[in-house]
């Protein structure tokens, strides 16, 4: 009976240090699609800024007239 148990707590040992390793490491899908959503709002906000603050003055300059 000692023997079995032994063995099958081994065994489980092993299973779980197996699905612990490939666990590591990976980028869970989420995180990586918050971060590439971060980049592309970062990028084209740094691209379309100038355009929308003109924007903005120029329709505040209408309007104060």
């Amino acid at each position: 009976m000692t023997t079995t148990l032994t063995k099958l707590t081994i065994r489980l040992r092993q299973r779980a240090a197996a699905v612990a390793a490939q666990e590591r490491g990976d980028i869970p899908g989420w995180v990586m699609v918050t971060l590439m959503t971060a980049a592309i709002v970062a990028a084209v906000w740094a691209l379309a800024e100038p355009a929308l603050t003109r924007l903005f003055n120029d329709a505040i300059d209408d309007v104060s007239r």
